[in-house]
């Protein structure tokens, strides 16, 4: 019966994207002169290049990290939003291990993301401990830590690491052995592809096969039923909002030695904030994150196109991400629907079971 009705979310979360599409497409029919270029560019832009394909995947990377960060913390009930300030803060971490380390190539990039993962949880586990302590809502201290995290980070820089040659509020170069290597030509798809990838199977593994991964989830669920089976719901708090800040902090780490050469951040990346879409598209399942992270970076990228080539605003995307946000999160959406499924099962396995 759990699979059935896993399987029913994922029948409602295409019915929405599909409404979302079709409400837009409809738009766009009636605000552009050109709609036909307009829609082929939204829908075909991001596979009709290699540059665009690179663009795309370059995109669902550090979705992929704030997708799987959002996830750990949702999976035991705890709205932490400091997933953004967590992957700003996980960036600035590793530009400082790059400008004041001297290390060998392949050893300089690992300490610099672990030292920005570490950071990373920081600014979600800061939190999560007022939340254990006083019961404070991390919800609203969160979203506060996340400007906490950017004006910090900005003061670090423009006083620590600056480069005043650049002409800009930069930092110095970072050295070459700290950046990650180029995976595929003519792109800029580097190195962080590899380490989402472990990320994510890692996070899976932890959810559903670990006995931390079970407590979290139980917690969850059902907080009262966890503290009566013996679980310290007050640590699995704690630690799942440390752990979601880590692999945050890590995602913004990789995005600056994959992408960048210098520190050039002046505003948060609104990344962390898009994790959040990612992780109630995925379902807070960590195999889910990143087929929701490519589809996510799709929109954005075809968006992105369209504005350039029609007479269409990317701005279009919102709309989509806020019918597909309404939509999911409306527990009454096709709950008839459901009835209906779960009647139907119900029935056919006493059929079944009558007939043995």
């Amino acid at each position: 019966m759990k699979s059935k009705r896993i399987n029913f979310e994922w029948i409602r979360t295409t019915v929405v994207i599909l409404i979302a599409l079709i409400f837009t497409l409809i738009l766009i029919l009636l605000v552009s002169k050109e709609p036909a270029n307009a829609l082929k560019e939204f829908l075909i832009g991001p596979i009709d290049s290699m540059r665009h394909i690179g663009n795309v995947i370059e995109l669902m990377i550090p979705l992929t990290f704030t997708g799987l960060a959002v996830s750990l913390m949702f999976s035991a009930e705890q709205f932490n939003l400091a997933a953004e300030g967590a992957f700003f803060a996980g960036a600035i971490g590793a530009a400082a291990i790059a400008l004041t380390t001297d290390l060998p190539n392949i050893i300089h990039p690992i300490v610099a993301i672990l030292g920005g993962g570490l950071i990373g949880s920081l600014i979600t586990g800061i939190p999560g401990y007022l939340k254990v302590k006083w019961n404070a809502s991390e919800l609203v201290s969160s979203l506060m830590f996340n400007y906490i995290a950017f004006f910090m980070g900005i003061y670090v820089i423009n006083n620590f690491f600056r480069d005043p040659n650049a002409g800009a509020m930069v930092s110095h170069k970072l050295p070459q052995s700290v950046l990650l290597m180029n995976l595929i030509p003519r792109t800029r798809i580097h190195l962080g592809l590899i380490i989402a990838v472990i990320f994510i199977f890692a996070c899976y593994y932890f959810i559903y096969r670990t006995k931390w991964g079970y407590e979290l989830r139980v917690t969850g669920q059902n907080s009262k039923f966890a503290e009566y089976s013996g679980i310290n719901t007050l640590k699995v708090i704690l630690f799942a909002q440390l752990l979601g800040g880590f692999v945050a902090g890590v995602g913004g780490a990789t995005q600056l030695l994959g992408m960048y050469t210098r520190f050039s951040w002046q505003s948060l990346p609104n990344l962390g904030w898009d994790g959040i879409i990612v992780a109630i598209l995925a379902r807070n399942n960590p195999v889910y994150v990143p087929l929701a992270a490519l589809f996510l970076a799709y929109l954005r990228i075809g968006a992105d196109i369209m504005a350039r080539m029609s007479d269409v605003q990317n701005e279009v995307v919102y709309l989509i991400q806020g019918i597909i946000i309404v939509l999911v999160v409306a527990e009454r959406f096709l709950a008839k629907y459901r009835h209906k499924w779960v009647f139907k099962e119900a029935k056919s396995g006493i059929s079944e079971a009558e007939g043995e």
